[in-house]
């Protein structure tokens, strides 16, 4: 990859050539604002509504004082270990967008400005890296909601579980079906684009058939 390109081209192809490209618009393979306010947006209504919920919760008694204290250290202090340190390393560090060992920070549409604290690995997510994901991301939508179940604010856990279901379903045709972090146990990118983006990125190419994974 040319560095002059490196903040946009995340294959082999010189940027002049994207127009040309077999994955054009079928893949977010150059950075666009666009994808991440599709991708933000409904998480926004997840957060206005844990912060109203236990606003609202500590007004009418059903939290208490150091129970809101607890559960805000304890969760924000969850939310930093896993975008920082337990997702970075399991998930981020596969995708082709953390391969530029030159920028210290991520350029993409999800975790756009997130420091790159581990090495680039090419290879895909291994069976133990997609398990902890999975938990990782049930943990992050799950702990507000099991909150609002235990202290009784049962409308903000509806509406919470209404944006978190929003959220997933978007991801799934607005960022999953685009995203070159191919072997997320969310992204359902086809093979077909798959293998064709594979063979203009060398590197990831490489490291997939060296875990047996076959192009066709």
């Amino acid at each position: 990859m040319k560095e002059k390109n490196a903040r946009r081209n995340i294959c082999n192809l010189d940027e002049s050539a994207c127009s040309d490209c077999t994955v054009n618009g079928k893949l977010m393979c150059t950075f666009n604002i666009k994808d991440t306010v599709y991708f933000i947006l409904p998480v926004l209504g997840v957060w206005v509504t844990l912060v109203l919920g236990l606003a609202f919760g500590f007004i009418i008694g059903k939290i208490d004082f150091p129970l809101l204290i607890i559960f805000s250290i304890a969760y924000i202090g969850f939310l930093i270990f896993f975008f920082q340190v337990w997702e970075n390393k399991i998930l981020c560090s596969h995708c082709p967008y953390y391969a530029f060992e030159d920028e210290k920070s991520l350029k993409c549409y999800a975790n756009y400005g997130l420091y790159k604290a581990w090495k680039y690995n090419p290879a895909p997510m291994t069976v133990s890296e997609r398990v902890q994901f999975i938990i990782g991301i049930t943990l992050f939508a799950g702990i507000p909601l099991a909150l609002f179940l235990f202290v009784g604010l049962y409308i903000y856990f509806a509406v919470s579980l209404i944006f978190t279901v929003v959220w997933l379903i978007s991801m799934h045709f607005l960022s999953c079906s685009k995203c070159p972090n191919f072997s997320c146990p969310l992204n359902n990118v086809s093979k077909e684009v798959i293998d064709e983006y594979l063979k203009q990125n060398s590197i990831m190419r490489k490291a997939w058939e060296e875990n047996s994974y076959k192009i066709d």
